[in-house]
């Protein structure tokens, strides 16, 4: 179920943007300077080339996706992402981060755009986003690094798996009791799936 964030801060002006479990959408959308769509375009496809996106990301540690796209013939671009945590604190970590750069390259296209450390910057990002009708994710109650986290352990398992050792103490008759166990036999399932 999707619900409209709200900042449990009481000295927060509440942000748009829906939640599911810890996520937060935001969504952008901005008008494209005059004579800018080519230069915007040229930035876009820079940054896609340069592959420092999942850096970035990586940087801000709270950051599911994020996808920008111009419309509109080129007059309009949008910016939409999924995070974990305050919608405040999001906007605080482009200005720390690599994201911040990337921000002020896109941006600085858009009209109205005051620069990234701007002190008015949540301001203007809050006058350009748009609330999702709908907004509902796989895994709601999973933050980023929680899923970094199971991928890490998940591959570690499978690795585990693998090994001779493991196959020696599935075929041990002393590990027979935990073998048969319901818990050790759907994780041996999962693993399998």
């Amino acid at each position: 179920m999707t619900t409209e964030q709200e900042t449990p801060q009481s000295t927060q002006p509440k942000r748009p943007g829906r939640t599911d479990g810890v996520m937060t959408e935001f969504t952008v959308f901005t008008k494209i300077k005059p004579e800018e769509a080519d230069a915007l375009r040229e930035d876009l496809a820079a940054m896609s080339s340069q592959g420092d996106a999942r850096q970035a990301m990586e940087q801000i540690g709270t950051l599911h996706s994020a996808r920008h796209v111009m419309f509109d013939n080129g007059t309009r671009h949008m910016f939409a992402s999924v995070f974990d945590g305050s919608w405040d604190s999001y906007i605080d970590d482009f200005a720390k981060t690599a994201v911040g750069e990337r921000f002020e390259r896109v941006f600085r296209h858009t009209e109205g755009f005051p620069g990234i450390k701007d002190p008015n910057v949540k301001d203007w990002f809050a006058a350009q986003q748009q609330t999702a009708g709908v907004f509902a994710t796989a895994y709601p109650d999973l933050t980023v690094q929680q899923v970094w986290k199971d991928q890490r352990v998940n591959q570690a398992f499978q690795e585990v798996l693998d090994t001779p050792e493991f196959r020696a103490a599935l075929d041990n008759p002393a590990n027979a009791a935990l073998l048969a166990t319901p818990a050790f036999q759907k994780l041996l399932n999962e693993a399998q799936g």
